[in-house]
């Protein structure tokens, strides 16, 4: 049986934040679920807040990774949370690159579409989020203001980030 979601207006979501992005993790998915084109990666760094007057989440993709060419061609994606037991599913899937094969095979994980985005969404997901992309920069490493900062980036591989408006919050 499928999961039920209903719909949340950004001014009703109401979670804790820090929690979401350090402890539970987010996939960041980015493609086109019709095509079978896309890649999926986890995230524990990024944000959700008004930018412009829409709401927006922040998901920063360091070069390296596949899900990086992804997030150049489409232009949305979507952020899905999912509950503790699915774990160690993120875990694999953040450890393991899709430049490999279809690592999302190995877990436990049911890609679906999403409502008004081509990027997938996940059944087993407990918060949806989906984005449609509106700004694009790289970081510049010169404007970092604390030393600590470049320990972060010893390959020099600094994220580009992707700021999403958001279109769409679904719950369990």
């Amino acid at each position: 049986m499928k999961k039920e979601f209903k719909s949340i207006h950004y001014k009703e979501f109401n979670t804790n934040i820090f929690k979401l992005w350090e402890d539970q993790w987010f996939l960041l998915t980015c493609g086109d679920f019709k095509t079978g084109d896309f890649n999926t990666m986890t995230v524990a760094w990024g944000s959700l807040g008004i930018m412009w007057s829409v709401p927006f989440a922040q998901a920063v993709v360091r070069p390296t990774r596949h899900t990086f060419g992804f997030m150049n061609k489409y232009s949305d994606f979507t952020l899905c949370a999912f509950p503790k037991k699915y774990q160690k599913d993120l875990s694999w899937l953040g450890t393991h690159s899709g430049r490999d094969g279809d690592k999302i095979a190995h877990t436990s994980l049911t890609p679906c579409a999403s409502h008004k985005i081509l990027s997938p969404s996940f059944e087993e997901a407990d918060l949806i989020i989906e984005c449609e992309k509106m700004y694009v920069q790289d970081m510049d490493p010169s404007k970092f203001l604390h030393d600590f900062i470049h320990t972060k980036y010893k390959e020099n591989d600094h994220h580009r980030i992707y700021f999403g408006k958001i279109v769409n919050i679904f719950s369990s």
